[in-house]
């Protein structure tokens, strides 16, 4: 079984942190820290790691929700503050000489 082995989790962590440097916006960068916690479960080898290898469908639900967690708490230290927003009074156009 492929995916139990923890290379595979630590190589897919790489990727999707190459692709989040390629086209940021904290979104595959969730996925890089949940595919590389997946690849240390694995790694340990402990209960978590025994538990997951019996069954791909639970390894992937407990990926996903680690994900979220994840890029919630990535959205929540550098996403968007309140306040942020700018707001354009003028148009470029307004500075033009009247003809």
């Amino acid at each position: 079984m492929m995916w139990t082995e923890y290379w595979v989790w630590f190589a897919a962590a790489l990727v999707l942190g190459i692709l989040e440097i390629l086209a940021p916006g904290y979104i595959l960068l969730g996925f890089a820290i949940a595919a590389g916690v997946i690849g240390a479960v694995f790694y340990i080898d402990g209960g978590l790691g025994s538990y997951l290898a019996g069954s791909l469908p639970i390894t992937l639900v407990v990926f996903a929700a680690m994900s979220l967690v994840v890029w919630l708490l990535l959205r929540r230290v550098f996403g968007a503050r309140g306040g942020q927003v700018k707001v354009w009074d003028t148009d470029i156009n307004d500075d033009l000489p009247k003809t």
